[in-house]
């Protein structure tokens, strides 16, 4: 049985930071590039950040985090992380983790091209 559990969001004032884990089990975690999306109250889904299967893969943010947000991985504890600095309010959202198998190097930035997805963690970001 496949489970990405996230974990690390919370309430953080405007400027400030976290970091948000997520540890797969029960996959391949070295053939799946791994995604970051998030989901604000009233809004859909949206694409944040991927990086791909290798730990030395590329990366792809959205335009609203560039900057802001890194994304890496160690594929030796299964986890993915997603730094986030200079938090905004516009921030404030579920963030969810997903996995995507691909060829090396791949970036997958739509929601319908990840498999697994795990239950999201909140991030709240107060102004």
């Amino acid at each position: 049985q496949v489970q990405l559990v996230e974990s690390g969001g919370g309430l953080v004032q405007a400027g400030g930071s976290l970091r948000l884990s997520c540890t797969a089990s029960g996959l391949t975690f070295s053939v799946y590039a791994m995604g970051w999306f998030r989901q604000a109250p009233g809004k859909e889904r949206e694409f944040v950040a991927v990086i791909s299967r290798d730990e030395r893969g590329n990366t792809y943010f959205t335009d609203s985090v560039k900057g802001r947000f890194t994304i890496s991985r160690d594929n030796a504890k299964k986890t993915v992380y997603l730094q986030m600095n200079s938090l905004k309010s516009e921030d404030t959202a579920d963030y969810y983790c997903a996995a995507a198998a691909t060829v090396f190097g791949a970036t997958p930035r739509k929601h319908d091209e990840y498999t697994y997805w795990g239950q999201g963690t909140q991030v709240t970001v107060s102004s």
